[in-house]
């Protein structure tokens, strides 16, 4: 597995911004955000292939950046325009298939890290 480590997550008023970042030990083709709300199944917020290509969830478009450092194996994501519905734990994620960089899913990804929080007040 490949350690990841993400920092970053914090509390935020409603129309803030958080910026997440992810180091991971080494290169790896797809890495991705997802996120978990209390009482909420885990969803996808977006992906990321080593060129740089992303995609994105609907729900975040316009206000979510991912990008990544390749020489520094550096993962951000950059939240701007903060909603109270974006109140999560949010995870780093990596994957070699390169099947996972063409969608959002979960099950594509092998490693996780441990989740760091954030939290949108109205």
């Amino acid at each position: 597995q490949v350690p990841l480590v993400e920092s970053g997550g914090g509390s935020v008023q409603s129309g803030g911004s958080l910026r997440l970042s992810c180091i991971e030990s080494w290169e790896t083709l797809c890495m991705g955000w997802f996120r978990q709300a209390p009482g909420k199944e885990r969803e996808g917020v977006a992906v990321i292939d080593n060129l740089g290509n992303a995609k994105y969830v609907d729900t975040v478009k316009g206000r979510f950046t991912v990008s990544r450092d390749n020489a520094k194996n550096t993962l951000t994501l950059q939240m701007n325009n903060l909603k109270p519905e974006d109140t999560a734990m949010y995870y780093c994620a990596a994957s070699s298939y390169s099947r996972a960089c063409g969608r959002i899913r979960e099950d594509d990804f092998g490693a996780w890290g441990q989740g760091t929080q954030v939290t949108v007040s109205s």
